[in-house]
């Protein structure tokens, strides 16, 4: 669809022309569908959501009067991302705020990459759909007047970020979506559930998705690996933080949506651009895993950035200073850390107070405290980590891909509003607003089951055994800063890693290996968009080409065919802006 477009500036007359695109090293082998016993019991649905987080839970409540419903999770249902969010929600709320300044906070952010059309969507949409979550049952603070409480983060100009327990606002979403959920008998839920990949229509994926084959991982009628056919599949299931050595991101996110969409033959877009949050408490060089997070409402509330040597040096880089947008400062950050030889910097927030630590960052308070840090008198170690995807499943404004009867939204989908880096807190009204859109969408189409084809790919699996030198490669090679050197040492690595760990004949497939698949087949995108982007811009930065090239100033689709990968330049819509 060609979304419609409003605001008063007009667009180039002429989309850039995009240089040539490097040669690429030869990439490794992914699967082309996940090894797995044959379905031992079938399903049949109208709409089928995989992930629960804001996204997943919102569409299905949506969708709820189109019929049979069902949500699958690969945990239990209010395990994710979106319990783990701390800052907030950002939509336009207060009187001295307006639709054009939360859109243009957002196209600044978004360092020219941004969907104007799609951006204007999640703003203007967005009031009605935070109401709709509070008439849900979310609960967000208020001051003793009934006011909502507004708080500002990077990049934002304007007090427009509601939150909820002080810093558990993912968590407080989730538990009002869940216990939603849980009382419409016209959802089904299935739980520790992971989605192997997408079943195909009749007539193959050229004819569209038709549902999906999962395995649950438990007792029961359903146990083992089934197929549930849908005339409808919605892709809810995250992000990838876990192709990473250290994280925000649960264990979860292992991309699992991504490559299922990748394998049927969708194209992801601007998969280059994953935003490293500049402030992660510091645990030590040694770390792995989920690193717990240091909300930008910290910065937000006052505190400020120093380095090794206890400098403030966020004026410096940014009218913003400390609230700069999260590309800026995780740079900063880099560089400081650089120049010192250090490995972290420090976030001061001895300026808030112990109470208002202990009210209004409870969570990031009990954190710091279980490492023997009080922020109230002491600096807080924090470093760059891995935090968020900006790029995903490439769909239009109502969340539709490239194939028939398949649809994402959330951190899964590429929808245009973040550009090369995310605006603080626009993720979890992205879920809802788009979650919107998906369901009324259906409801304009329909969405009954249609028969499916036989699955012709080649099933292939990956050992477990990839994920550490997998993570360690992309650690080192593919984070915010890169190169070509880098960048091919790394695919060359993961050549390697995936020859050396390839499962053999014999091998049973379960759930560490699929991640491992899925894993391998992200990062084997991510490394493909990296390395043809020739230029620095926002999440991306290279260190052999600093600049912004104008010619660039336009997406990246990759995907997957079977003569191998693709990548395909894609000019922004044209259309006025604001």
């Amino acid at each position: 669809m060609t979304p419609a477009r409003t605001g008063d500036a007009p667009a180039p007359a002429e989309p850039p022309v995009a240089p040539t695109l490097p040669e690429l090293p030869e990439l490794p082998d992914v699967p082309a569908r996940l090894a797995s016993d044959g379905p031992g019991w079938h399903r049949e649905v109208d709409v089928v959501v995989v992930g629960s987080g804001v996204a997943g839970l919102t569409v299905a409540l949506e969708s709820a009067d189109l019929g049979r419903v069902l949500v699958v999770t690969k945990d239990v249902l209010a395990t994710g991302s979106t319990p783990w969010a701390q800052g907030g929600i950002a939509f336009v709320h207060d009187r001295g705020d307006s639709v054009a300044q939360h859109v243009r906070d957002t196209l600044i952010a978004g360092a020219g990459l941004c969907e104007p059309a799609a951006v204007e969507v999640l703003v203007s949409e967005g009031p009605d759909a935070v109401a709709e979550l509070i008439e849900r049952g979310a609960r967000f603070d208020r001051d003793l007047a009934g006011d909502l409480l507004l708080t500002r983060e990077g990049g934002h100009r304007h007090n427009r970020i509601a939150h909820a327990g002080g810093d558990a606002t993912g968590a407080e979403i989730e538990r009002a979506l869940v216990a939603a959920v849980r009382a419409d008998p016209r959802i089904e839920v299935i739980e520790h559930a992971l989605v192997l990949d997408l079943l195909p229509a009749a007539g193959g994926f050229a004819a569209g998705v038709g549902g999906v084959v999962l395995h649950v991982m438990g007792a029961g009628s359903r146990a083992g690996t089934g197929a549930v056919s849908a005339g409808a599949v919605v892709l809810a299931t995250g992000g990838i933080g876990q192709i990473y050595a250290a994280s925000t991101n649960p264990p979860v996110s292992t991309g699992d949506g991504v490559a299922a969409a990748l394998r049927a033959g969708a194209a992801v877009r601007d998969v280059e651009f994953i935003q490293f949050h500049p402030t992660v408490l510091y645990l030590g060089p040694d770390a792995r895993g989920q690193l717990p997070l240091v909300s930008e409402a910290v910065r937000g509330e006052g505190a400020r950035l120093l380095n090794a040597a206890g400098e403030a040096f966020m004026a410096d880089r940014h009218e913003l200073a400390d609230l700069a947008p999260r590309d800026v400062v995780a740079r900063a950050v880099m560089a400081e850390m650089t120049a010192a030889g250090t490995d972290h910097v420090f976030l001061d927030g001895r300026m808030l107070g112990e109470e208002t630590w202990r009210v209004r960052f409870p969570t990031i308070w009990q954190s710091c405290r279980r490492q023997g840090i009080n922020p109230a008198t002491d600096p807080i170690p924090v470093a760059p980590a891995s935090h968020y995807f900006c790029g995903g499943i490439a769909v239009d404004l109502d969340g539709a891909t490239g194939l028939a009867n398949l649809y994402a939204c959330g951190e899964v989908a590429g929808t245009g509003v973040h550009g090369a880096n995310r605006l603080a807190s626009n993720s979890l009204l992205e879920g809802l607003v788009f979650a919107r859109r998906i369901a009324a969408a259906l409801r304009r189409a329909g969405a009954a089951p249609a028969p499916t084809a036989e699955d012709g790919r080649a099933p292939g699996l990956v050992d477990r055994s990839l994920v550490a030198p997998l993570q360690q490669a992309m650690s080192r090679w593919a984070g915010p800063l890169r190169d070509a050197d880098g960048l091919t040492a790394c695919v060359v690595a993961l050549r390697t890693a995936a020859a050396q760990h390839h499962a053999g004949p014999g091998a049973v497939p379960g759930l560490e290996a699929w991640e491992a698949g899925n894993l391998l087949t992200v990062a084997t995108a991510i490394l493909t968009a990296a390395h043809a982007r020739l230029e620095s811009r926002g999440a991306h930065g290279r260190r052999d080409h600093p600049a912004t090239d104008e010619r660039w100033r336009q997406h990246l689709l990759v995907d997957r065919t079977a003569e191998g990968w693709r990548r395909t330049p894609q000019p922004l819509l044209p259309g006025p802006v604001r």
